[in-house]
């Protein structure tokens, strides 16, 4: 299990990025429009830099629903492998079997 902190990290860093995607998304267009005067598009990238660091979809991490894992994490399922172990064996997946030998 993950430290709490860093999921809780996580989620504060996701919100942030839900709230300031549209205003980024409109600075990032005027910031790589070259038709549009030298000024605004520096205006606009001094803008973009004062928007909060955790705000940028790049810092998000996936993170495991059920534990927080960092790594082994399947995108498709959104939990980690080891947490998707313990469901098959426990009978929770449809048609996934543990598999031993």
């Amino acid at each position: 299990m993950a430290k709490k902190s860093m999921i809780a990290r996580e989620k504060k860093r996701e919100a942030l990025v839900k709230k300031f995607a549209a205003k980024r998304a409109a600075l990032k267009e005027i910031v790589s429009d070259e038709s549009k005067p030298m000024e605004e598009r520096f205006r606009a990238s001094l803008k973009l830099a004062k928007l909060p660091r955790n705000s940028s979809a790049v810092r998000l991490h996936n993170r495991c629903q059920l534990t927080g894992r960092p790594h082994a994490y399947y995108r498709k399922l959104k939990i980690s492998r080891i947490a998707l172990r313990d469901l098959g064996s426990s009978g929770q997946i449809p048609g996934m079997v543990k598999s031993s030998w």
